[in-house]
């Protein structure tokens, strides 16, 4: 008898300058895999949004959390994880502006194939 697969939780550790998303096996509380703002592919935007005048307080947008949702579901899906649950309370006390760009990672994670459980809970108005 084949043992089921233990689950995944996604979390977002969000700030106004980075975005990380990590996925961790919930039995042994060890990290799966995870994607970051903070990877050397979004070093010259980051560098850019720093460097301008007047200076921007966040330094990631929907783009940006789009495209680490699509690196994150890349990665599950090496790995052979198809299914995640996101935690609902604590993704409903995020500030409504950062639970909006939170809308398009999950999207991006559903579209490589990984089915978000949770997710259709969560209202993302105005992404």
């Amino acid at each position: 008898m084949p043992t089921p697969t233990p689950p995944h939780l996604l979390r977002l550790i969000l700030s106004c300058r980075k975005i990380t998303a990590q996925v961790t096996n919930t039995t042994t509380e060890s990290i799966v895999a995870m994607a970051s703002s903070s990877e050397k592919e979004f070093l010259p935007q980051y560098r850019s949004k720093l460097n301008r005048f007047p200076r921007s307080h966040q330094l990631w947008d929907a783009r940006v959390a789009s495209r680490v949702g699509e690196k994150l579901g890349l990665r599950l899906t090496e790995i052979g994880v198809s299914f995640v649950e996101i935690d609902f309370s604590e993704e409903m006390s995020r500030p409504v502006h950062y639970r909006r760009m939170v809308g398009p990672l999950v999207d991006s994670v559903k579209r490589a194939g990984v089915t978000v459980s949770g997710a259709e809970k969560l209202q993302f108005e105005g992404y």
